[in-house]
């Protein structure tokens, strides 16, 4: 068995639910397996939040909830010594609250800052995935428990039958950054990438619905199709970063348009105006 939680950032509506009963579990609360979390300064899960977009009125934000990866070759662990971090039969990887102190390295190895240090303590402190109530016979985390959109799945990630597994087999897998190519418990889905839109109208001011807009990358060949929806608006997410794309918009009686932009960063395009076709 091998213990994991699957994250969708895309069912992720930063209700901040996993936080505060991450908070309520470990702060003020000592187990066998860690000291109690910090009120402040420690987030042993994390949402992380930025504003996607780069035009008034289509701004919208990104939330991934992030604690430990639980990595199968942990970082901490190669530079914790005398077993001061140690990975269990289940997987979970866990920091000694007594062999850490004074080991401020293993704080540090994580490559997604997901490990703090508790100065006061002088020990290192993260995320135990729950493993002490685990082992009092709880069927999740708590913060698993706490979700009320199913964002955070909890299984057996050995079991391909399991929910998590085939939660995992049927979206997109996207590491955090810091751990491409490294293998962890804790596997995050549809974390967002690019995206690129724009307002499409017709003569007099009147938005067109049903547009086709086709964008196309440069470098890859790539092709994504969307049209513009109620609003005249039309958006391409999850798109490769940093590429080119050209843009054709296009619709029945009006002379297509061609644009193109960069997936630098999230972009409002353009606001097109379609001129009857002659």
């Amino acid at each position: 068995m091998r213990y994991g939680i699957a994250i969708d950032t895309a069912r992720c509506m930063a209700c901040y639910n996993c936080f505060m009963a991450c908070k309520d579990e470990h702060c003020g609360h000592a187990s066998k397996l860690s000291a109690p979390q910090p009120h402040t300064g420690q987030f042993w899960m994390n949402i992380i939040e930025w504003e996607r977009g780069d035009r008034p009125g289509n701004i919208k934000v990104a939330t991934v909830p992030t604690p430990c990866s639980h990595c199968q070759d942990p970082s901490c662990m190669k530079v914790a010594k005398n077993g001061a971090v140690y990975k269990r039969d289940d997987g979970i990887v866990i920091i000694d609250p007594e062999k850490s102190k004074g080991q401020k390295a293993i704080a540090d190895a994580c490559p997604i800052g997901a490990a703090f240090w508790n100065e006061e303590l002088q020990i290192a402190q993260k995320c135990t995935m729950c493993a002490e109530l685990l082992d009092e016979g709880y069927k999740m985390p708590r913060c698993v428990e706490s979700c009320p959109n199913q964002a955070l799945i909890f299984g057996d990630l050995d079991d391909p039958n399991s929910e998590i597994s085939k939660k995992i087999a049927a979206g997109k897998v996207t590491p955090l950054k810091g751990l491409e190519g490294i293998e962890t418990n804790v596997v995050h889905l549809n974390i967002p990438s690019v995206f690129l839109a724009g307002t499409v109208y017709l003569p007099d001011d009147e938005v067109a619905i049903g547009a086709s807009v086709t964008l196309t990358c440069k470098e890859t060949g790539s092709v994504f199709k969307t049209e513009t929806n109620w609003a005249g608006d039309w958006e391409a997410e999850d798109l490769e970063k940093d590429k080119e794309f050209d843009i054709v918009i296009e619709m029945d009686g009006y002379k297509p348009v061609k644009l193109s932009a960069k997936t630098d960063t999230d972009h409002f395009v353009d606001e097109t105006l379609l001129e009857p076709a002659k």
